[in-house]
């Protein structure tokens, strides 16, 4: 299953972003998981003697989540059964921290243990970081 982004399927990253924040959820039980993932990250290698940052592409399209919950029950009802879907394109780090924490916060995820496979919240953003 790829990603989904207004219900169109996601085969290539999006000019000028640097990630995106999603759910995912179980078609089978309704439970969902909201979280961010970057599209790349930076790799330092030696070139000539001198190290050098390279960019390089994330796992994002085989990417199911963090949670523990949510990566047993794919195991064992299969991919299949799961929806992943982009809610929002982040042209920043900081943005994708704010926006996955919205997300949370207006589901109130740790508040429904039963309807959501996040067990916890963490963040840490400054006002610079909100660009909308």
């Amino acid at each position: 299953m790829t990603w989904q982004h207004a219900g169109i399927e996601l085969e290539t990253i999006p000019e000028t972003v640097v990630g995106f924040v999603y759910r995912i959820t179980n078609i089978v039980d309704g439970r969902r998981y909201f979280g961010k993932k970057t599209f790349y990250f930076s790799k330092t290698k030696m070139v000539k003697g001198k190290k050098k940052r390279t960019k390089v592409e994330s796992d994002w399209k085989e990417y199911y989540g963090s949670s523990e919950d949510l990566k047993n029950d794919i195991l064992k009802i299969g991919k299949e059964n799961f929806k992943r879907e982009i809610l929002h394109f982040c042209k920043s780090k900081g943005m994708m921290s704010y926006l996955e924490l919205r997300e949370q916060m207006d589901h109130r995820v740790l508040e429904h243990p039963d309807e959501f496979y996040n067990r916890q919240i963490h963040c840490r953003i400054h006002t610079s970081h909100v660009k909308i």
